[in-house]
């Protein structure tokens, strides 16, 4: 494969989007957003939320030249380049989420190219990339292979106990991010209760078992460790945060659960909840969430089986 000036990590990961195009049905947030039909392909340059941090792949590329034909202008978030070699697609970059601003000096040498310019908001383009990285997941674009033949671990007496903890707890149309939510299972309590979480978990693994069994919305779940959840919002960005099943949580890994659990909560405007497997859990996320600046009470929520969300901790935000 011929990639003229794009360096070598370029063409490898535009070789396996080829892959992808032929499963991209249903991916149409990015194509309304830029103002494309259904039928272009549009590729990021980077392969995940904390690769949007980081830019990897686009400071790898951006020296090495792109030899793109036309360019659409997102104002004040990125640009799309279209590109011949070695497929014809959209390349779109940005370094919205990054503290690296590095397209501002190369965007020069695209003025003359740029076709259109599309002005979107954040609430549209954080919906946009998230549905096209779930569904690249899906897809296995990101994975040498894919081990996982199973069916997430659905328990539904589970989900009926977290609907009667939730259902007191929780107004209805407040924003939801909810943390740690692994396979997708636990989260159908909130969905259950007309609510419309945000979910997200580092597991890109667990992640993707969500999304191929349908639990979650590719446009409302993300891969991401939660303590780098601020530098993508803004604080107080949500109403409540929660998560279900936190840990489990020990003297030697506390240190990392406090750091987690302070990061995501700093989003939190209201409230946050967490369900915990024991009251030590609890009473530890208490006291240090109670340092925070949270008044709260842990509530016992333990049942006959003893396995899951027995014990929670649950405050709001004090002022």
């Amino acid at each position: 494969m011929y990639c003229g000036g794009i360096e070598w990590v370029m063409c490898f990961n535009i070789a396996r989007s080829l892959i992808f195009l032929g499963k991209r049905r249903g991916l149409v947030l990015l194509n309304r957003l830029l103002g494309l039909g259904e039928e272009e392909s549009i590729f990021l340059a980077e392969e995940s939320w904390q690769d949007l941090r980081e830019l990897p792949v686009t400071r790898e590329i951006l020296p090495e030249g792109l030899n793109a034909d036309a360019c659409i202008e997102v104002k004040d978030l990125g640009y799309a380049l279209h590109l011949s070699e070695p497929a014809e697609l959209w390349l779109l970059l940005t370094d919205k989420y990054s503290s690296q601003k590095i397209l501002p000096e190369h965007a020069e040498k695209w003025r003359s190219k740029i076709i259109k310019t599309v002005h979107a908001n954040e609430a549209d383009f954080f919906p946009a990339l998230t549905e096209y990285f779930s569904k690249s997941l899906a897809a296995e674009l990101f994975c040498e292979s894919c081990f996982l033949n199973r069916a997430p671990l659905y328990v539904e007496e589970r989900i009926e106990r977290l609907m009667q903890l939730l259902q007191p707890i929780l107004p209805k149309d407040e924003s939801i991010l909810e943390i740690c939510c692994g396979s997708g299972t636990a989260t159908q309590a909130l969905v259950r209760l007309g609510q419309r979480p945000l979910s997200m978990d580092s597991d890109r693994c667990d992640l993707c078992l969500a999304i191929k069994s349908e639990l979650l919305d590719p446009k409302r779940c993300f891969v991401l460790d939660a303590r780098l959840l601020p530098h993508i919002f803004p604080a107080r960005s949500f109403h409540t945060v929660l998560g279900f099943m936190v840990g489990l949580i020990d003297d030697f890994n506390w240190p990392v659960w406090r750091d987690i659990l302070l990061k995501a909560t700093s989003l939190a405007k209201k409230r946050v909840l967490f369900t915990v497997y024991t009251q030590k859990e609890a009473e530890l996320i208490a006291k240090a969430l109670g340092e925070a600046g949270w008044r709260g009470r842990i509530i016992d929520n333990r049942d006959s089986k003893g396995i899951y969300d027995q014990w929670a901790y649950l405050a709001e935000m004090e002022g």
